[in-house]
């Protein structure tokens, strides 16, 4: 079975980049990192990565577990597991050992299950960070 809500399950304190920040050129980091702003450019995470909603990202998302609810041009890969809420719009593939998609998100792009599994759906009952 699916383990969804990656962040329940994060134990250290996370990067949060505001929805007023604005970021050009590539980024990489370790721990736990939220984005609620722009990025215009590749991100490298060692670690869960949140896309919030009303965020974008204009580049290649790549972390250990990926959670979007914003908007991404580009894609998304995640060493383990990817989450994509209802509020996500991704134009982009996404690669995951275990990848779940919200009912409404928006994908335009290829699902690769790693672990050849298949993608799981769900409706969203909790809210996500913004």
């Amino acid at each position: 079975m699916f383990k969804r809500r990656i962040l329940d399950n994060s134990d250290n304190a996370a990067t949060y980049i505001a929805p007023t920040t604005k970021i050009k050129g590539s980024m990489s980091g370790k721990g736990t990192y939220v984005f609620c702003g722009e990025i215009e450019g590749d991100c490298d995470i060692d670690g869960p990565l949140t896309l919030a909603e009303g965020s974008r990202s204009n580049g290649t998302l790549r972390a250990s577990d990926v959670v979007v609810a914003g908007h991404v041009d580009g894609d998304v890969i995640a060493e383990h597991k990817i989450e994509v809420s209802a509020t996500a719009h991704i134009a982009g593939s996404l690669s995951g050992s275990s990848i779940a998609v919200a009912e409404g998100a928006v994908i335009e792009g290829d699902i690769k299950v790693t672990s050849g599994g298949s993608a799981h759906a769900f409706k969203e009952k909790r809210q996500v960070p913004s």
